[in-house]
């Protein structure tokens, strides 16, 4: 009979966590019309977006979302995969542009971060004809949900993608575009910014450089040529001299490169460049 009455409470015990756990998957499902999403918590949601070629874009959406300063668009370097999880954890938040998103955030801006593709490489796709769909179908998309000031931004690899969206982004939707440590010398992934077409971006382009990086395909004093290249656009260079090396690699997220240890700096300087240009798309 105890066993019974024990089987019978274990059972029990079963059930209502198993009902609970069925109402939480129901109140998440319910979340997001259009593009799949799942809200995390305040001011945090993922977003899965069908893009050019049928395939699914996942976008990682982080801090405030009503009357944010404006929203910031961030392609990642390397590969390009963060690794964001349903629940809004990334596995691989060292670069630049993902791991300063809870600065942005404080700063008032809306931070979208983009992942790779079906967890592929994007070396060597990030100045393609068909990415430039998907980029451009990302650029739309964030511009519908919000009213404020797209920017986009891109780090070493990632600033071709930036390149490229905001070369082929509708006319009107785009405020400005930020490059930092741009790859501008061919290295494993065969393209550089020169192939994403800056010579049709007609917005406000800020280019980042630092004196310090000795990544080999990302020199800094290509920074100047990088802004003849926009020729058509209003652009400006910020060299900067600092970091530290936290790794061998001097590609590495954790180096000059990367801006390891100079991230409030390199965030307020970039910061005041977006507020000087006031946010005038062109």
């Amino acid at each position: 009979m105890r066993n019974f009455r024990a089987r019978l409470l274990i059972e029990f015990a079963l059930f209502v966590f198993a009902f609970a756990l069925l109402g939480d998957q129901s109140a998440v499902a319910s979340d997001g019309g259009g593009p799949s999403g799942l809200h995390v918590e305040e001011g945090v949601s993922v977003r899965d977006l069908q893009v050019a070629g049928n395939e699914s874009q996942r976008l990682l959406f982080y801090g405030p979302t009503v009357d944010p300063r404006g929203v910031l668009i961030m392609f990642p370097g390397g590969t390009g995969e963060v690794g964001i999880a349903r629940d809004g954890s990334v596995r691989q938040g060292q670069n630049f542009v993902v791991r300063t998103r809870g600065i942005w955030a404080r700063r008032g801006y809306e931070v979208v971060v983009v992942d790779a593709l079906g967890h592929k490489s994007m070396r060597g796709i990030r100045s393609s004809s068909w990415y430039a769909d998907v980029t451009r179908e990302i650029v739309a998309y964030v511009h519908s949900l919000s009213g404020a000031n797209v920017w986009i931004m891109g780090t070493s690899q990632g600033s071709i993608a930036a390149m490229l969206a905001a070369s082929t982004a509708r006319p009107g939707i785009v405020s400005g575009v930020v490059l930092t440590e741009p790859v501008s010398v061919l290295g494993h992934s065969k393209e550089t910014v020169f192939d994403a077409h800056p010579e049709s971006v007609e917005v406000p382009a800020l280019i980042v450089a630092n004196r310090k990086d000795e990544c080999w395909v990302a020199p800094p004093d290509h920074a100047e040529d990088i802004a003849k290249a926009m020729s058509r656009a209003a652009t400006a260079v910020l060299f900067v001299d600092g970091g530290t090396s936290a790794s061998a690699n001097p590609c590495s997220s954790r180096t000059p490169h990367g801006y390891w240890g100079m991230d409030e700096e390199i965030v307020q300087r970039i910061d005041r460049w977006m507020r000087e240009t006031r946010g005038t798309s062109h």
